[in-house]
């Protein structure tokens, strides 16, 4: 994707004028705010780089550290008083999609050259510490984010890093924030004041110089298929589009969904060379840590496992009809399903010196095992299913019978079979066990934690106290429909026989046992004939199931049907009828029935 440089005081003129932008405006000013600051990764990080080894690459966090080097803010400022700060108010992103936008943008072109005029210092001086507010700058417009700090859906550590500063640089590599209105709309409302001009020009002339000298983080991502439904392609999030999600029992590679949070890493052929997993026992009482190359990996013995991966936003668009939420949009096709081939994870532990895993336990209070990649990437999952035999963790090298994708985690990932996409770690190069869950936003912050439907506001419960997403509850999915012959001549209120085939999941590796179907909205059920993927091993279903069904429907006043299906698990779980009773701020885990509608012809 080529970006165009857009004009610097053009951007910063309109965002003196209004904070609150319409999503093409915001597009265009994403243009200046780019990847400008990653030139001086040389200049602020060698003396680090050089005491970091070979297999220690870790592209985002020289970013950051460059995006911390190119802010003009520093923390030698004055004691600036919060006098001026009432406007502030924090809403959540189900109460922003309710507002009038036309009206806020009136009131923000009205109300903005009212604001007080602050300097770089005195933002710097309220970067949170001492119990101080969280202030922040961006093209011009000064916010505070104290209480948003909770709700930020990439995790409170990540948007405190630019406490105190200007989020330009951030943003540059977190890009996701210029998929969507949502973020701006959100910030419309933290706004306290103005940037000082010559401040501004400070960080727009250092922005400027670092886009001219450096390279585009996004600049090596792989070719995509043009078939992939996309939603943001810096980072790259795409979804396998539904007509197709069926077609293939696996998926196939260059349609398996895509969920990055940071530039797909790219490594030269030396560095594929050298590259290290490295095993980290220190928490055993361990004395060095092992390392296995990737030759070392594939001289060992080879296993594989057929493992459906889901993001556990897949269906949030469903979830946004209802109350919107922060994330990505997915409709059905966040998930697919691969043969992951590669070497047993408990096999390698077991290498490393992890003999017993209830030794482990009881004895060294160890009950996880951590999963870090060279993106800055880290989840964790409980010991007790890695070291289980029937477990079926791998650290993968193949996906398909092919070498994994760059998409995919080349040239390793762990696949953590019935658990959530994200527990699934890519690009991995260092595994440890551990005394407690990995840290960051991806394991301990808002992220992967479903929030009760009547909470839109994180800061009303104890984020740390409640769990991460693990293993997934169950799904299903439409995909294909037909009408009969006889529907040719139907009129409204007739029922029509559909022909519909679609998919289920289970997390845990639960098996489907039952899949059914409505065409009069829940009054009657036909039960579908399980297909493909429903003889899988009791208690290791870790793939999907194929059904299809032919279902009686009642056609509507405007001449369509709609199906609904719901799945069944060994354990009697079924899906529920509604997604608003399991609404959550943050859209995970919409496992509603799913509901596709069909006009006849």
């Amino acid at each position: 994707m080529i970006i165009q440089k857009a004009s610097v005081s053009a951007s910063k003129s309109l965002l003196l004028k209004k904070s609150l932008f319409t999503f093409r405006e915001h597009q265009h000013l994403r243009n200046h705010s780019y990847s400008r600051f990653i030139s001086v990764v040389a200049a602020t990080t060698s003396s680090e780089k050089s005491k970091q080894s070979k297999n220690d690459i870790n592209p985002l966090a020289l970013l950051l550290l460059a995006a911390a080097a190119a802010s003009p803010f520093h923390s030698t400022a004055l004691r600036c008083d919060a006098q001026n700060n009432e406007g502030s108010v924090h809403w959540t992103p189900a109460e922003v999609a309710e507002e009038d936008l036309d009206q806020a943008v009136k009131s923000s072109n009205d109300e903005i050259e009212n604001y007080p005029i602050y300097t770089s210092e005195q933002v710097a001086e309220n970067d949170g510490s001492d119990g101080k507010p969280i202030w922040m700058s961006y093209g011009g417009v000064v916010y505070d984010v104290t209480d948003f700090i909770s709700n930020h859906p990439g995790g409170s550590e990540k948007i405190k890093m630019a406490a105190g500063s200007s989020i330009e640089p951030y943003w540059h590599t977190f890009r996701q924030h210029f998929a969507s209105d949502l973020p701006m709309r959100l910030m419309e409302h933290m706004v306290i004041g103005r940037l000082a001009e010559k401040d501004q020009e400070l960080v727009d002339e250092q922005m400027e110089v670092l886009y001219e000298t450096s390279e585009d983080p996004f600049a090596h991502e792989p070719v995509r298929h043009k078939a992939l439904r996309v939603h943001s392609e810096q980072s790259m999030n795409a979804e396998t589009p539904a007509h197709l999600l069926t077609n293939n029992y696996l998926t196939p590679n260059s349609l398996f969904y895509i969920r990055h949070h940071h530039p797909v890493p790219f490594l030269t052929a030396q560095q594929i060379q050298s590259y290290k997993l490295e095993i980290d026992l220190t928490a055993l009482g361990a004395k060095g840590k092992q390392t296995f190359s990737l030759e070392d990996l594939k001289a060992m013995p080879q296993t594989h496992v057929v493992a459906t991966l889901q993001c556990s936003g897949n269906r949030r668009s469903g979830f946004n009809k209802y109350h919107r939420t922060s994330g990505t949009g997915w409709g059905q096709g966040a998930i697919s399903t691969a043969k992951w081939t590669g070497v047993r994870l408990s096999d390698l532990l077991r290498l490393a010196g992890l003999k017993n895993a209830v030794d482990a336990q009881e004895n060294f209070n160890v009950h996880h095992v951590r999963f870090y990649a060279i993106d800055g990437m880290s989840a964790s999952v409980r010991i007790e299913k890695v070291m289980n035999p029937y477990g079926d963790c791998i650290v993968a090298y193949e996906m398909n019978d092919e070498l994994l994708p760059r998409d995919h985690g080349y040239p390793l990932r762990v696949i953590v079979p019935g658990y959530a996409g994200i527990r699934n770690v890519k690009w991995v190069n260092r595994i440890e066990v551990s005394q407690e869950e990995a840290e960051g936003p991806w394991q301990r912050g808002l992220n992967y934690k479903i929030l009760p439907p009547s909470v839109m506001d994180a800061n009303l419960v104890e984020i740390e106290k409640m769990p991460s997403v693990m293993e997934p509850s169950l799904f299903s999915g439409i995909t294909k429909m037909e009408a009969g012959n006889f529907a040719i001549n139907a009129q409204p209120g007739d029922r029509v026989t559909m022909k519909v085939s679609g998919w289920a999941w289970a997390g845990g590796g639960r098996n489907i046992v039952r899949v059914d179907v409505t065409g009069d909205d829940g009054k009657s059920w036909s039960s579908a004939e399980l297909k493909e993927g429903s003889d899988q091993h009791f208690g290791k279903a870790w793939a999907w199931t194929f059904w299809e069904a032919n279902v009686p429907a009642v056609v509507k006043e405007d001449m369509s049907v709609e199906l609904a299906c719901k799945a069944i698990d060994n354990s009697f779980n079924v899906q529920p009828e509604s997604c608003d009773h399991v609404w959550n701020v943050r859209g995970l885990g919409n496992n509603s029935w799913f509901r596709q509608g069909y006009r006849l012809k």
